[in-house]
């Protein structure tokens, strides 16, 4: 075994040291690989650096498995190795670098990534907590380990950039952790810049590049700069610039926990105050395999794979509503099979949820990103206004957590532009200076409730149907409900700025969240009191992969009404539906009078009647006003699996997909809005 592989399992093992958790089980892996490296290194008579290797085991046994003090010796061991074996006093046998070996291996790669994901936000997070409490100690500590972790991984898989920078941030929260750097705005701002460029350079990696060294040296000189303009004892800061970067990086291993004569290894660096918990993936809805010193443990899955199970438990949902509808098992009357069948049903039911659970993720990880937004927005404006949240462990689908990013930010910073006042103003009204916006995340009735509230100057009315008015959006003598003038703001290019500022102002944005809510089959409300406020609420699906809905008949067709577009089904008396001017059919409805669209005019159905009181008037709701859907009959509720009906019919109006039911027909989902639109003339 030459050198080279002696390397390469050193490294290996700094790596899963670095990658892996605190627990005791793991910390016994860790003693049997050193073991083993210990043993080669004799084999091969490097004797020196198997002295070391065995010194660091003796240092080891003294201590108990798992503990920080254990995670200090065995991190500056690991270390201790690896410079050992780069100079192995053996001229026969060149030093070879095997680190870059590392860099190249894709698993490796990608566990660092999500791993450095998992902190970012962990920093994010503490910063945010330490801006609001510059006396949280746990969170300067928080975010001392997760940089120390990031740039411990990226030192051994050579990114030297992302090393470099996290190690000078590093060395400001050391100085914040021993009371010598005050924590104030600048220290909180280059943090931040900090981890942006980070994540910045964690999302090069993840494209296939390598890290790019643009803007390292001023960021590290920016960082410098605010660690010594920060320094509670001006003589330390005086000494912080005397100390250039080029003399830290030339003993890198005395700014760590180096291997001393004395019992503690605390001399340098405080030890954590508790060990970092296992980080889960960004990517995957399953944790990272890491022991958790319970029953419970995690594996690490591709969302890729995760995604084709939950379409094949979709389609094995299918295949056995066909079995159980199927109309060759009407004429038999076997109890043995019809009790396999419905233990078949159950069965398939509770897979189907589990799969359905696995790709669930709580919705705390995006409230989170609209905290920092919001800081970074008041730090623009001039506004004061904190972010409270609440439901953040509410879980719906990974897919609609993704696509919700966009439209819930639009929506957070129209609060912050339009809705918070100046404090000044604030205060001339009795507020406090400091607005509160809020986050709120419920289950209801079966569907997610996201609300977005803030305590500002609330929706101006009339300035909105002024505006509307100019833009020929309505009729100058047209009355309008309240719910029908808010709903105004959603239109393309609509906004009652005066001014365009770098937020907001164009007209651009509410219409995009009005877009991407409708696709996700989700709808928005606005509810808003003048000089008190605004509630946007986002009503969504918990998944987009399963729908229930009502089953209706027109004529000879089946067609699929998302349940959560319902809001009453009735049977018209007589005269109850009538004709306006010949044209257009409404319905008087519990005193309101409602437009009527008849499904069959849609899509050329001959129906069983065209009476409407033989049919059925389904009461529901686009963009923010209800009308009528008249069908034949109702044939009862039914949880569908939505299958895309390709390119081809991706642009009809009124469908928003397929579904096969139990006889084995496709039946069609209607999306509630495009058959108004499209449907409304029709009905003329």
């Amino acid at each position: 075994m030459d050198l080279t592989t002696l390397q390469q399992q050193v490294n290996e093992l700094a790596m899963k040291f670095m990658l892996a958790g605190p627990a005791e089980g793991a910390a016994a892996e860790w003693l049997g690989s050193l073991d083993r490296i210990v043993r080669d290194l004799a084999s091969q008579g490097f004797d020196r650096v198997a002295s070391e290797g065995r010194a660091i085991q003796q240092r080891l046994a003294g201590l108990e498995p798992g503990s920080p003090e254990f995670r200090n010796v065995l991190e500056a061991g690991i270390r201790q190795l690896q410079e050992s074996m780069e100079d192995p006093a053996d001229p026969a046998t060149p030093a070879a670098p095997a680190a870059a070996a590392l860099a190249q291996d894709p698993e490796l790669v990608a566990d660092f990534v999500l791993e450095s994901r998992e902190h970012l936000r962990a920093i994010e997070e503490n910063v945010l907590a330490l801006e609001q409490n510059p006396d949280a100690r746990d969170a300067i500590h928080a975010i001392f380990r997760a940089f120390h972790t990031i740039k411990g991984i990226a030192g051994f898989l050579e990114f030297q950039d992302i090393r470099e920078v996290s190690h000078e941030t590093e060395t400001l929260l050391e100085e914040a952790r021993n009371g010598r750097l005050e924590p104030g705005p600048a220290v909180i701002d280059i943090i931040l810049e900090s981890a942006d460029f980070l994540g910045r350079e964690i999302q090069r990696i993840e494209a296939g590049g390598r890290p790019s060294a643009d803007g390292t040296g001023a960021l590290r000189a920016k960082i410098r700069s605010v660690m010594t303009a920060g320094m509670v004892d001006p003589g330390l800061a005086a000494l912080a610039a005397a100390v250039s970067p080029e003399s830290r990086r030339e003993h890198p291993v005395e700014a760590e926990h180096p291997i001393q004569p004395e019992p503690s290894v605390e001399a340098d660096r405080t030890p954590d105050p508790e060990p970092a918990p296992p980080a889960r993936a960004e990517a995957s809805p399953a944790p990272s395999a890491r022991p958790s010193g319970t029953a419970t443990s995690w594996v690490k899955v591709d969302t890729a794979k995760l995604d084709f199970l939950v379409d094949m438990v979709g389609e094995m949902v299918i295949a056995q509503s066909l079995v159980r509808h199927n109309s060759d098992l009407a004429d038999l009357h076997s109890s043995l099979l019809l009790r396999s069948i419905a233990q078949l049903s159950r069965i398939t039911q509770e897979v189907q949820k589990t799969a359905m659970s696995m790709r669930m993720l709580p919705i705390g990880g995006l409230f989170q990103k609209m905290s920092r937004l919001v800081r970074d927005l008041c730090r623009k404006s001039g506004k004061q206004a904190e972010l409270v949240t609440s439901g953040e462990e509410t879980e719906l689908d990974r897919n609609i957590v993704e696509q919700l990013a966009d439209p819930l930010m639009h929506m957070v910073r129209n609060a912050v532009d339009h809705g918070v006042e100046m404090p000044p103003a604030r205060i001339a009204q009795g507020k406090p200076p400091v607005a509160r916006i809020e986050l709120r995340a419920a289950h209801q009735g079966g569907h997610i409730v996201i609300e977005i509230a803030d305590d500002g100057r609330g929706v101006d009315r009339e300035a909105v149907l002024r505006k509307a008015r100019e833009k020929g959006l309505v009729a100058e003598n047209a009355a309008l409900s309240e719910a029908e003038i808010f709903n105004l703001i959603f239109e393309p290019g609509f906004s009652t700025a005066r001014t365009v500022t770098e937020i907001s102002g164009r007209g651009v944005g509410m219409d995009v969240v009005k877009r991407h809510i409708q696709k996700l089959r989700g709808r928005v409300e606005i509810a808003s009191v003048a000089g008190h406020g605004t509630t946007f609420g986002l009503r969504l699906p918990l998944t987009l992969a399963i729908i229930d809905g009502l089953l209706v008949g027109v004529g000879p067709q089946r067609y699929i009404v998302p349940i959560f577009a319902v809001k009453e089904a009735i049977r018209p008396t007589e005269g109850m539906v009538t004709t306006i001017e010949g044209r257009r059919e409404i319905a008087l409805v519990r005193g309101r009078i409602l437009p009527v669209v008849r499904l069959h005019r849609r899509f050329g159905v001959t129906p069983k009647s065209v009476k409407p009181e033989e049919s059925l008037l389904i009461v529901t709701e686009s963009q923010g006003a209800e009308y009528c859907l008249m069908v034949d009959e109702l044939l009862g509720k039914q949880e569908v699996v939505i299958k895309s009906l390709g390119e081809t019919f991706k642009a009809v109006a009124g469908v928003a997909g397929g579904a096969i039911l139990g006889d084995g027909k496709v039946g069609l989902i209607l999306e509630m809005n495009g058959i108004f639109n499209s449907g409304a003339g029709a009905s003329r």
